[in-house]
């Protein structure tokens, strides 16, 4: 083999690996991913930086095409496809910021592809961003940790490279050592379910009286606050609300929980807070699922409509005089919905999933993963329910 085909092979290779361990579900595993700006810098081409690019993402996405495939019990060739248009966003941002120059130019054109893949319209597919790894080098820090990651990944792609590795393979030693799982809020207690893809379709009154028993056998005694995942309260209609209501009468607990608010102009994907003495829609999802449930081009051709996608809406909820910032599933991976929330000052995070399909993969676990490092970052209690 060539000497020159060396060095993109080399390149492409550890950009795997650190795309596979970086994402591979485990929470103090994340700060794998600050090498790669490293290796993006290292590229002798665009072509390399390219391929570069497309081996992370793809390794650090790996669970998407069998997600795809058990979602729409198809095979896997749908799933594959997704998979490859989906990293072309983040092939596509890092290829054209590359640079031959070295130095500070190269940092600031790192740093803009940082930004573009953390906001629309790039963001939407901004899995895997490494400044996610934010909140386990710098737990407790907030914004301040929040910059010294950002100029810790701008400074890896200089020739000042090997200082910053060290400086932050040290703060990630040092957290590892003295890791803290975020609190739980006070109040609140989150409820996993094992009901598979019959959540949110199965909406009989049997279905929604085996929920409020759940919440009743599983309910601490200071719990003012349960959590349930999304979907499970199914399509949100007067009946259902009528029955959680009269579930709740002699209970006083306030249940939130996901749901479908729909018209005819589509959906939104909403949590819904419940209680005897009352209902509100609280949160409408800011991203959901490109594909799947936001079809923006759906209309354009004539057909129905998804879910509604409104990115900038609502970052902040309050219940109970609280300050509550809400992520469900999709938002969970990406960048702006949880720094737009952050920038209200919530009192804690709330975090719901409906992950049956993601049975096998690492998805279920990253999602996880990235939500606490946030918590962890800007030290805030954090409640989660999932489904699977």
């Amino acid at each position: 083999m060539r000497p020159d085909s060396l060095q993109p092979l080399s390149l492409a290779l550890a950009s795997a690996t650190i795309g596979f361990i970086g994402w591979s579900g485990h929470l103090l595993a994340l700060p794998a991913a600050i090498a790669f700006p490293a290796l993006w810098s290292l590229a002798c081409s665009r072509r390399t930086a390219s391929v570069v690019s497309a081996a992370y993402f793809l390794a650090a996405s790996r669970g998407l095409p069998q997600g795809v495939a058990a979602f729409y019990q198809s095979d896997i060739w749908p799933g594959l496809i997704l998979w490859l248009v989906a990293s072309s966003g983040f092939v596509f941002v890092h290829a054209v910021l590359w640079s031959r120059q070295s130095g500070g130019w190269k940092g600031l054109r790192y740093t803009i592809a940082m930004v573009l893949m953390a906001l629309p319209p790039f963001g939407i597919v901004g899995w895997a961003h490494p400044i996610t790894a934010a909140g386990v080098l710098f737990p407790g820090w907030g914004w301040v940790g929040l910059a010294a990651v950002t100029a810790g990944l701008t400074v890896m792609t200089t020739r000042y490279r090997p200082a910053a590795a060290i400086a932050l393979v040290g703060f990630w030693l040092w957290s590892a050592a003295f890791w803290t799982a975020p609190d739980i809020g006070r109040g609140w207690q989150g409820v996993d379910l094992q009901l598979g893809n019959s959540l949110g379709r199965d909406n009989s009154l049997a279905r929604h009286s085996d929920l409020v028993a759940t919440l009743r056998l599983q309910r601490r005694p200071d719990t003012a606050y349960m959590l349930l995942p999304e979907s499970a309260l199914g399509f949100w209609t007067p009946s259902v609300e009528r029955l959680w209501r009269q579930q709740l009468a002699a209970v006083d607990l306030n249940v939130i929980a996901g749901a479908a608010v729909v018209d005819r102009e589509g959906y939104d994907n909403v949590l819904v807070r419940v209680s005897a003495s009352g209902n509100e829609i609280l949160y409408r999802e800011r991203m959901p699922v490109p594909g799947s449930m936001w079809q923006p081009w759906f209309p354009l051709i004539g057909k129905g409509r998804g879910a509604r996608a409104d990115f900038f809406a609502n970052p902040i909820v309050s219940v109970g005089g609280q300050r509550v910032a809400p992520l469900i599933c999709y938002e969970q991976l990406i960048i702006w919905p949880v720094l737009q929330s952050m920038l209200h000052g919530p009192d804690l995070i709330i975090a719901v999933g409906n992950d049956w399909w993601t049975k096998g993969s690492s998805i279920i676990a990253i999602q996880r993963a990235s939500t606490e490092a946030w918590a962890r970052l800007f030290d805030k209690p954090l409640i989660m329910s999932f489904n699977t």
